[in-house]
């Protein structure tokens, strides 16, 4: 039980959080409900791709070095499961007719994430146990996060200037492939002792928290500007 309650709290408080920063018109709980489990629903193209593609790496780039890792990270990883998420966001959550604010790009795209990374957590955390997932409480689940207000903020301005929708789709799903597969490749390289000869662990994990670091203000710059835009829209007397 202190387990799952574990893997579920850094998603919950992250919804919680992006829920009461929609201020001024808030989305029907069924719509983020449905958007949270679709992307729970999510982790099964990203594990069947990453199944089929993974196996084909290892056989044509047997050596876990730079390239290795670099295939994996930004060609792999991030792609299945970003542009799994995109296709629970654009398909359901972009289409309902409460989406009608460039924020609500951001609370559908994080219920996506979240519902995403939850899974994704219970998963890692029942397979190694509670250290994982205080680490993950405070990185991997608020880096899918981040990875998701990136991506929601230009969801939200596809959604509000039709001629450029798919200008502003594709700056979403590539803003959030490249901060997710710089995360994950300088996370990665830890792993590779070709690497670290070279490069200490240490200053690999400092880079992967620059690039978390950047993400999250990334992100909350997006969020306070959808902010402003709602504000002007929908003005409280």
């Amino acid at each position: 039980m202190f387990l799952l309650a574990l893997a579920l709290a850094p998603g919950l408080a992250i919804i919680f959080y992006i829920y009461f920063s929609d201020k001024y018109d808030r989305e029907p709980l069924k719509n983020l409900v449905i958007s949270f489990l679709l992307g729970a629903v999510s982790t099964v193209p990203a594990i069947i791709l990453q199944t089929l593609l993974i196996p084909r790496l290892d056989f044509y780039v047997p050596s876990r070095a730079i390239i290795y890792n670099a295939i994996f990270s930004f060609l792999i990883v991030a792609p299945t499961e970003e542009l799994s998420k995109f296709v629970m966001l654009r398909r359901y959550s972009y289409t309902r007719p409460a989406f009608n604010e460039p924020f609500d790009g951001i609370i559908y795209s994080v219920m996506v994430s979240m519902g995403f990374a939850t899974v994704e957590n219970i998963g890692y955390v029942f397979q190694h146990g509670y250290m994982t997932g205080f680490v993950r409480m405070f990185l991997s689940v608020p880096a899918h996060a981040a990875f998701g207000v990136l991506m929601g903020y230009h969801v939200g301005l596809a959604k509000m200037d039709p001629a450029k929708t798919d200008i502003h789709l594709m700056k979403g799903v590539l803003l959030a492939i490249l901060f997710h597969g710089a995360f994950d490749f300088f996370l990665f390289l830890q792993g590779s002792p070709e690497v670290t000869v070279l490069i200490s662990e240490g200053a690999l994990f400092v880079a992967a928290m620059t690039c978390f670091y950047v993400a999250i203000r990334l992100s909350l710059r997006a969020i306070r500007l959808h902010q402003d835009l709602s504000k002007r829209q929908f003005p409280i007397d």
